[in-house]
């Protein structure tokens, strides 16, 4: 088994990490909070919604299957040497489960809330059709050699192009409105701090072992929180600088339920 050289690298690595863990899956909450203080989800993308749903999905496939499996651990130091730590780390765990049900929540908001005219488009709902159809190809290729890691590395590359594609749907949306009211800027800065911490822990692992391998051997979550680092300062420079304290056109649907509540209220 690999063991820490550092006491205080180790220290660190778990620090960060759940720092990482608490941002990321704290991050989640302003966006649904606003939804439930709206009673609507007009201004968050639908499409952008359900990319992250399947992508993290995938992501929590990965850190079980590393966490726990004994082969996909066998295999994965028979590619990287058995020195090597498992580039998992029980945050991980934790924010992949918890993501997923705070997604999945985010999703049933989206199916009970005003959603004025907004819809999920056929584009994007074929993207997502299309990354689940090469999951279950890279599934049926690996299971006659039992090749788990090579399975787990192509679900990680799925939702690492996933993470890349979600985005892109909320930024155009923020860009055709001129606002993002309704896009909670809360879940933004959180989603930044978990991935400056996530890159920050896996370099203290780098500098432990004196080898940059954790990043190859878990390049889905390095490169996950490159992008998101990216598209969150995309979003922020929306926010703060392009549309501040800018609304967008009121939804004709949105408007006349909000006139019913105020006609009730009197």
């Amino acid at each position: 088994m690999a063991s820490w050289g550092s006491v205080y690298l180790k220290v660190l690595y778990n620090v960060f990490g759940w720092i990482a863990f608490v941002a990321w899956s704290l991050c989640f909450y302003p966006q649904i909070i606003l939804n439930y203080q709206r009673k609507s989800v007009v201004g968050l993308d639908f499409d952008y919604a359900l990319l992250n749903m399947v992508k993290q999905l995938l992501y929590l496939t990965y850190n079980l299957s590393m966490f726990f499996s004994p082969i996909v651990k066998s295999q994965y130091y028979q590619k990287f040497g058995y020195g090597k730590i498992i580039p998992v780390a029980e945050s991980d765990l934790a924010f992949s489960v918890h993501i997923v049900l705070a997604s999945a929540y985010t999703m049933y908001q989206i199916a009970v809330y005003d959603r004025g005219t907004q819809k999920f488009t056929k584009i994007y709902t074929a993207i997502n059709v299309i990354f689940v159809l090469a999951a279950t190809v890279c599934t049926c290729i690996a299971i006659p050699s039992r090749s788990w890691f090579w399975l787990l590395s192509c679900f990680n590359t799925i939702q690492v192009v996933m993470t890349v594609i979600k985005y892109i749907p909320q930024v155009v949306f923020n860009f055709k409105r001129k606002s993002t009211s309704g896009f909670s800027i809360g879940m933004v800065l959180l989603d930044l701090l978990g991935g400056i911490s996530n890159n920050i822990q896996m370099l203290m692992q780098s500098l432990d072992q004196k080898s940059w391998e954790n990043f190859y051997g878990n390049l889905g979550k390095s490169l996950l929180a490159t992008v998101t680092i990216v598209f969150d300062l995309i979003f922020m420079v929306q926010h703060y600088a392009l549309y501040p304290h800018k609304k967008a056109e009121p939804d004709p649907s949105v408007a006349n339920v909000e006139l019913s509540r105020d006609i009730e209220a009197r």
